[in-house]
């Protein structure tokens, strides 16, 4: 299995230090925020990545290099203008393949997730070994956690591993995800497109699956978020 990780993104709301610094690059804990994905990437067998960027972009390749320090090979696509995630796939899906992949936002902390699990979440054939028809198979799996306090409105419902747009309780996708290239299809390569709408669109067809995730996780959107997390460090 590939992985793909999300590193395109301006990060504004991490201003003014994302003005001299990608946002995947900002350190929790001593670490890259998109080295301690990679790591555990590795850990899990998944070592063919793919980092797509905009912003700052060649500070992100110098810094990670081939990858061939962490024990991965890291390939890059490069955006002049970042595409948003769902553009940012169909830019880079001559490196994914033609198997479902892994993607995950460079801008989460999550650091005991065990990526063995995404492993065979998308099932091609029924529990009898018959092919599920092309259009009531999942299309995607994804990962959702406990709403945290600043997005209290969720994202999803999860009923029996099936994700829903509308119900409750209301979840939070984490921004891990494994999805068949297939559902890129629509999506022109250099054109700028949203995952939400997609997923939204699947998810009422019903071809969207996934589960609760209760380990550690924060989404880094800010730099208070940021100082949080580095605040054990520091003693604060």
């Amino acid at each position: 299995m590939k992985a793909m990780i999300f590193a395109a993104g301006r990060g504004e709301r991490m201003r003014p230090l994302t003005d001299t610094c990608p946002k995947p690059l900002l350190k929790v804990r001593g670490r890259p925020l998109i080295v301690w994905h990679i790591l555990n990437l590795v850990r899990a067998g998944i070592k063919d990545i793919v980092i797509n960027h905009a912003h700052l972009g060649g500070m992100i390749e110098e810094a990670l290099g081939n990858g061939e320090q962490f024990g991965a090979n890291l390939i890059y696509s490069a955006e002049g203008e970042a595409l948003e995630t769902a553009g940012g796939v169909a830019q880079a899906r001559h490196l994914l393949g033609d198997e479902p992949f892994l993607a995950l936002a460079a801008d989460i902390y999550c650091p005991h997730f065990d990526f063995k699990q995404v492993r065979g979440v998308l099932e091609d054939n029924d529990v009898w070994g018959n092919p599920y028809p092309l259009d009531q198979r999942d299309v995607a799996w994804l990962y959702l956690v406990k709403n945290p306090s600043h997005h209290l409105q969720g994202d999803f419902a999860l009923h029996s591993f099936s994700i829903a747009n509308e119900g409750e309780p209301r979840l939070t996708f984490s921004g891990i995800g494994v999805y068949r290239p297939s559902m890129f299809d629509s999506i022109t390569a250099g054109e700028s497109a949203k995952l939400a709408p997609l997923l939204r669109e699947y998810a009422a067809r019903g071809q969207v699956g996934g589960e609760l995730y209760r380990g550690d996780w924060t989404d880094v959107g800010t730099a208070e978020r940021l100082a949080e997390l580095n605040a054990p460090l520091t003693g604060n």
